[in-house]
């Protein structure tokens, strides 16, 4: 089996020990990607290596519409043999021991480290550069140990999490879709109806814009990262300039104001107004309606204000814009020699 899109990046091309077990539809591996065998990844799952190296080890599962990724020049992603991910998780900049499992819809942060044998339960986070013990089930947000693991649980979640691929629905193809030449869609995004995106904007891997009612409307130099799924019921969705979705966002009818970074795995529910010059924490929900008010840091479930944005944060805010910016001027050119359906790696 190969992935659907194998994509180099600073001229490094994935490396695999042997052929994965299995590579579902919109699976894409991308950059200094390394996985050893007997890997298996879900439909639309996205290890993207573009900065930094990711390293996995033997034995990988991948659920569907899970994402992998590195923090540029900062922080590696690194996991090991034996480990299991659930479906709509985000690994992001972290190391993961061996035989850990981490179910569905869980987020893990920059400089965390999951020791050899967790369980993370599902919808969990694990907050930047906190450690979780081996041994435990773990769960929450932040993530904290709860108890010790009960013989054979660990193996018992795995194998749970591998059964509900299974039954999973296949997601079906997007619309022909012709972006303005400053624009990056990736190949394995899926657009329906009437979406919108200026010059500048990027949609990045296995993205799902369903505007089949209301329109989705992307402003100038938007970024709108892998694996997000806005699906609009009514008036639809517009999202102002210079703002960020992060991995995993989920989103539907409502606003995104200018200059706000929804951080990963949030989940904003209908009709909620985000705006201008907010930032959403990961793993965080919004209650239908919520409005969030300019100039803070909201956070939890559901979403409050936390703290004043300090120009720290700001700055950060500005350069995820700048620097996706960037990947989506690297990824226009990138995309079009593309290996799709062609064995590149080893073995």
């Amino acid at each position: 089996m190969t992935p659907d899109l194998l994509l180099p990046f600073d001229d490094t091309a994935p490396t695999f020990a042997a052929r994965p077990v299995w590579c579902g539809r919109g699976s894409a591996v991308i950059g200094r990607a390394s996985l050893g065998a007997q890997a298996w990844l879900g439909d639309d799952s996205v290890i993207r290596a573009d900065g930094h190296e990711v390293v996995v080890g033997d034995r990988f599962w991948l659920g569907a519409r899970s994402t992998l990724h590195i923090a540029a020049e900062m922080y590696p992603c690194i996991v090991g043999d034996r480990v299991t991910v659930g479906r709509d998780a985000v690994v992001h900049a972290c190391t993961v021991g061996d035989e850990s499992v981490i179910e569905d819809a869980c987020v893990v942060l920059d400089g965390s480290l999951i020791e050899d044998g967790v369980l993370l339960e599902a919808g969990s986070t694990v907050f930047p550069r906190s450690t979780l013990p081996s041994g435990f089930v773990c769960a929450g947000s932040p993530a904290r140990p709860l108890r010790r693991l009960a013989p054979g649980e660990l193996a018992e979640r795995a194998e749970r999490l591998r059964e509900a691929a299974a039954s999973e629905p296949a997601v079906g193809p997007g619309d022909d879709f012709a972006p303005d030449p400053a624009v990056f869609v990736a190949r394995t995004a899926r657009l329906h109806g009437r979406v919108a995106l200026a010059p500048g904007a990027s949609v990045f891997f296995s993205c799902i814009l369903d505007a089949g009612v209301g329109p989705i409307v992307i402003g100038s130099t938007v970024n709108v990262q892998d694996n997000c799924a806005i699906h609009t019921r009514g008036d639809g969705l517009v999202i102002e300039h210079d703002t960020t979705l992060g991995h995993n966002v989920t989103a539907g009818d409502g606003r995104i104001g200018p200059n706000c970074l929804i951080g990963m795995g949030a989940r904003l529910g209908p009709g909620t107004v985000v705006e201008a010059d907010v930032l959403v924490a990961a793993g965080s929900a919004t209650d239908p309606g919520q409005v969030l008010d300019s100039g803070w840091l909201w956070g939890g479930r559901p979403a409050r204000a936390l703290s004043r944005l300090d120009a720290e944060r700001r700055a950060m805010m500005a350069r995820t814009v700048a620097g996706y910016a960037a990947y989506g001027r690297a990824y226009r050119k990138l995309q079009a020699g593309a290996t799709e359906g062609r064995w590149t790696g080893e073995g």
